[in-house]
């Protein structure tokens, strides 16, 4: 059964090599249309119905965020296409949705279609997309949800509410203001690069940390609100001071 696919992409060279590669290895995927401009990317996700967008993260007339957000409706689900920007990518990977860096490498967009293809992951990433557009209209960081994907669906836990994540080899567990713990997959390394410049530090190896939730800063830890520890590694001292004493 075929999919129907839009290619919205600024550049026309980079339309083309991506429908080449489509073409030449994933023949399920049918091009029905293109776009060069958020509007008319509009237009056709309108007219066309695409089950698959592959979508241009900056565009010169807006971005593709705020092309999600001028729709009423997303039923089709969404591969982001960026030059390297570590802000596009940070928030695209922060909302946990998928993409792939131009120029396009072919393993990873059989890697991507292979996620795309996955059963029961639709409902998921429209849910993901959903989140992601109200998490770009909060004015206060804190309030923004992380999405963390689970094999039931998902976990979505509020900045705010995050106390501290801890890190053990390929797993961290988030320690939340209720007292209650959430787990996820993802290494301590994956949070830290997504919640950079957030209200996050990673001030030991094992532990990041969300400075609302600190009462204050002693010589090698943090005492917490909840009268709890999170030690300081030496290495990262300096950097922690900065951090902790920095207004946001």
């Amino acid at each position: 059964m075929s999919i129907k696919s839009l290619i919205i992409d600024d550049n026309p060279l980079n339309i083309e090599i991506l429908g080449d590669l489509l073409k030449e290895n994933h023949l399920d995927i049918v091009v029905s249309g293109t776009a060069q401009n958020g509007q008319t990317a509009i237009e056709k996700i309108q007219s066309l119905k695409p089950d698959l967008i592959f979508l241009d993260v900056e565009m010169p007339d807006m971005n593709g965020f705020e092309v999600l957000a001028s729709l009423k409706r997303i039923d089709f689900q969404v591969i982001f296409v960026t030059a390297f920007s570590q802000y596009a990518i940070q928030a695209i990977r922060f909302n946990a949705l998928d993409y792939i860096v131009k120029p396009i490498n072919p393993e990873e967009l059989n890697q991507s279609l292979k996620r795309f293809r996955s059963k029961g992951q639709e409902q998921v990433q429209k849910q993901q997309i959903k989140l992601a557009l109200e998490n770009l209209k909060q004015e206060n960081v804190q309030d923004q949800v992380l999405f963390l994907p689970t094999q039931e669906g998902g976990i979505k836990m509020r900045l705010k509410n995050i106390v501290k994540i801890e890190g053990d080899r390929n797993y961290s567990t988030f320690h939340l203001a209720n007292g209650k713990t959430k787990i996820s997959s993802k290494t301590l390394g994956h949070f830290e690069d997504i919640l950079q410049g957030k209200i996050f530090f990673r001030c030991h190896r094992s532990f990041i940390v969300n400075r609302h939730h600190i009462d204050k800063m002693q010589k090698d830890n943090f005492i917490l609100k909840d009268a709890s520890e999170i030690p300081i590694s030496r290495r990262r001292k300096a950097q922690t001071k900065i951090w902790f004493i920095t207004p946001f």
